[in-house]
């Protein structure tokens, strides 16, 4: 009798221990990871160009070397809406002429005329078209230089498209960790119902067992 219970009571049986992979946190936090730093890349790169506009300010990308060294050409010039009556001489203006948008500063202000008398800082002359009140879009509040590469990039349609695909790719590494989780946990439940099955078979042998 007493060698049939040290029998019984032995450790329990490989196939009745709970199994433990390891590394099964790696994959999908290394997916957490990726598609967090892709999310992050686009919306960082994204966000010069999109989140002044939520603040009212229109942006745009100098192509030309009339305000060097001031405002170098690839810069971009974020621009604010102002009262005509409260631009100085001093100011840098965006405006409308024939057609395009220009940013020159002001030299003179013709307040009884309605007029603006501008000049771009690498001109020797001023402009001889004098701006007039209607024709203002705004003062240049910021320019940074080099950013109108960038915007010009974004700007066109392929690269709206591979932002696209940037962030859906993003979008697919976090589902997909979350998906390689669930798994990782119905396998558990599975492995932890099994084990509690072999449990109670061992604990019905036991008992049998010691009747015996």
């Amino acid at each position: 009798m007493m060698t049939t219970d040290r029998m019984t009571r032995s450790k329990t049986p490989p196939s009745a221990r709970l199994p433990i992979k390891k590394g099964g946190k790696f994959i999908p936090a290394l997916c957490n990871i990726l598609g967090t730093l892709i999310l992050i890349a686009v919306i960082a790169t994204s966000l010069p160009l999109a989140l002044p506009r939520m603040f009212g300010y229109e942006i745009y990308n100098v192509v030309s070397g009339s305000m060097a060294p001031a405002i170098p050409v690839g810069s971009v010039i974020y621009v604010k809406e102002i009262p005509p009556e409260d631009i100085v001489p001093g100011d840098i203006i965006a405006f409308r002429s024939e057609g395009a948008v220009v940013t020159h500063r002001v030299e003179k202000v013709l307040y009884f005329e309605g007029n603006y008398i501008t000049k771009g800082d690498a001109n020797e002359m001023e402009d001889f078209t004098r701006v007039s009140y209607s024709d203002l879009i705004g003062i240049v509040k910021l320019h940074f230089p080099e950013l109108g590469r960038l915007m010009a990039i974004y700007s066109s349609p392929i690269a709206k498209l591979y932002l696209l695909c940037l962030a859906c790719c993003g979008v697919m590494f976090n589902i997909l960790a979350s998906r390689i989780r669930a798994s990782q946990a119905e396998k558990f439940r599975l492995q932890l119902a099994r084990y509690e099955m072999l449990r109670a078979a061992k604990r019905d042998a036991e008992t049998d067992g010691i009747r015996k």
